[in-house]
């Protein structure tokens, strides 16, 4: 039927677009129409609806780390199966003008088998076309085709190598603050071990990590769904943990100099303002405080103990204040969204480091010259 060729034209635009936003673009797209946008909008919160309802376990983490790549694979399977499907209407709608090698079939049937069979550059033979139209339409799909499935080939490298990298960051910090990371175990282990003038360099790697984490989840916004592999571990909480680091840096600590702790706040705050942009969540603040006054004292306490003396005046704890306010609603959100636990800004009791556990013995391994 004509009528329906305009549709099946607008589908593949829409297809097209979408896929070269998500796939191709490197930014962000800020309109709402997007087949991408409405695929997660229904997908997540079911999924998460479903893992809620389970109780915190190894088990619920696994079907929540099951999400990302299988909401990857529905896209790409919807983006196909929309471009058949609007090929295959096209064929119908121009007469289906096929002829068919070997049965007298006709019908909407064959001609989305013809679509299907060239989409996917099969060139089985069995379905041809009879006139000239017809075979322009078809060299047209098979062209697309091919470019869809190179696009697609291309695609999982960069999505894997992009989460392996981040990953690699996330899995460094359990030596240095433990599973899952604290800003009381990152400061607490370097005053122990006398390397607090270290701190430094270790801020610039962060801050390097935060601007490459910024950059491919802005252009590969599914890696926002990829979990770690340890259920302790996650984006969120490492970069919650090191901007707890820097404000505790920037309110005041003797004998550190806040340069580096500013600009690796102002890019890791800036990274996760913008990924809470990508999910489309408002900021939320905590409720009850994280961290109220007498956890505070405490914090510093136990930082004192290992050789790290925070400033105690209300002009540090103003500052602190002010510094939490920029961030921590966007952790509270992003957390909620993505069902992740927030870590503390002090483990209460024993702190775990995943590099000391093993499947085969129940208890913690602790080695000479241990790093917590």
């Amino acid at each position: 039927m004509p009528l329906l060729v305009i549709p099946a034209i607008l589908l593949i635009c829409i297809i097209l677009v979408d896929a070269f936003e998500a796939v191709i673009l490197p930014r962000g797209v800020t309109h709402h129409l997007r087949l991408t946008r409405v695929m997660y909008l229904l997908t997540w919160p079911v999924w998460s609806f479903l893992a809620r309802r389970m109780k915190p376990s190894r088990w619920r983490e696994n079907t929540l780390s099951w999400y990302g790549p299988l909401a990857m694979i529905l896209l790409l399977t919807i983006w196909a199966a929309s471009l058949v499907m609007a090929f295959g209407t096209l064929y119908w709608s121009s007469g289906s003008n096929l002829m068919t090698t070997q049965t007298r079939e006709q019908g909407f049937f064959i001609d989305l088998y013809m679509s299907g069979t060239t989409f996917f550059t099969l060139g089985l033979g069995d379905v041809v076309p009879r006139n000239t139209p017809t075979r322009i339409l078809t060299v047209a799909e098979a062209g697309l085709g091919f470019g869809f499935l190179a696009i697609v080939i291309g695609y999982l490298p960069v999505i894997y190598g992009a989460f392996s990298k981040r990953e690699t960051q996330i899995t460094m910090l359990d030596g240095r603050a433990g599973s899952p990371p604290t800003a009381g175990e990152i400061l607490g282990r370097l005053g122990r071990a006398g390397a607090l003038t270290k701190i430094h360099p270790f801020l610039a790697d962060w801050e390097l990590t935060g601007a490459e984490m910024l950059e491919t989840h802005i252009s590969y916004p599914v890696l926002v769904y990829y979990r770690s592999q340890h259920e302790n571990q996650s984006w969120v909480g490492a970069l919650t943990a090191l901007l707890d680091t820097c404000a505790l840096v920037m309110a005041g600590i003797e004998n550190v100099d806040a340069w580096h702790a500013r600009l690796t706040f102002a890019m890791l705050r800036h990274t996760l303002v913008n990924l809470a942009l990508i999910v489309h969540r408002e900021p939320v603040p905590f409720q009850p405080d994280r961290l109220p006054p007498e956890e505070l004292e405490s914090l510093r306490a136990y930082l004192a103990k290992s050789g790290v003396y925070c400033l105690r005046t209300p002009e540090a704890d103003a500052h602190l204040q002010q510094l939490r306010a920029m961030y921590e609603p966007y952790v509270n959100t992003l957390s909620q969204h993505l069902v992740l636990e927030v870590v503390p800004w002090r483990h209460a009791g024993a702190v775990q480091d995943n590099w000391k556990t093993t499947p085969f013995r129940s208890a913690t391994l602790r080695a000479p010259g241990d790093l917590g």
